[in-house]
């Protein structure tokens, strides 16, 4: 399981910087910076574990993860421009790496937990999508996990195939988590979306169909 501790190195920096770039595009000052990096890495599992048991003040123990978060921000507040913009076009691969492992390690949170499957689930999208989430609404910017590329129901499938215990060893873990990077990057590139329905038309349909 040392790899999934490597994945969540990566998925925390690649959050961190992420609500960094949200704060920064809004003008905040270092201050909100730090609060929407933070909020982006850590969000999503704190409130994982509200819903089901764990203590929040595990939040404490993961003191490395909160250091190389903060310094993830900080270097992503003094990143040169021309920098930020090149991340910014491999940031859905190191994105998809951070829901994958995250979504993952929700839902064999709760699963080690003996809770039923629907709170495997909700542990699995909280933990990946969650911090995301929260860093839109403290952004004043409409969740884009829930209305870009196809985004939650792959932290929702992982989640469910843990809860099934389709993928029980390291191995079938690890499969699992390819699995997920992989089509959360062709939902990227090829634009998949949910059916949506826009009452300004009165269509039905992907976005795609209605723009």
């Amino acid at each position: 399981m040392h790899l999934f501790d490597i994945f969540s190195i990566i998925g925390t920096i690649a959050f961190a910087m992420s609500g960094a770039f949200v704060a920064m595009e809004e003008e905040y000052d270092i201050l909100g910076v730090l609060v929407l990096g933070l909020v982006t890495a850590f969000g999503g599992g704190i409130v994982r574990n509200v819903l089901i048991g764990v203590p929040v003040t595990t939040l404490w123990a993961q003191g490395d993860l909160i250091m190389l978060a903060v310094l993830s921000v900080l270097v992503a507040f003094v990143l040169p421009l021309k920098w930020i913009h090149h991340w910014k076009k491999t940031e859905a691969l190191f994105d998809a790496i951070g829901l994958s492992a995250f979504a993952i390690q929700g839902g064999l949170y709760a699963s080690g937990m003996n809770h039923p499957i629907s709170a495997i689930l909700v542990a699995a999208v909280l933990t990946g999508i969650g911090g995301g989430i929260i860093r839109d609404l403290l952004a004043g910017r409409k969740p884009l996990v829930l209305r870009d590329e196809i985004y939650a129901v792959w932290a929702m499938l992982a989640g469910l195939a843990v809860g099934l215990k389709f993928f029980t060893s390291t191995v079938g873990l690890l499969l699992l988590f390819g699995l997920v990077v992989f089509f959360r990057m062709l939902s990227v590139h090829y634009r998949w979306k949910l059916p949506s329905r826009s009452l300004r038309t009165g269509n039905i349909g992907t976005k795609s169909e209605q723009g």
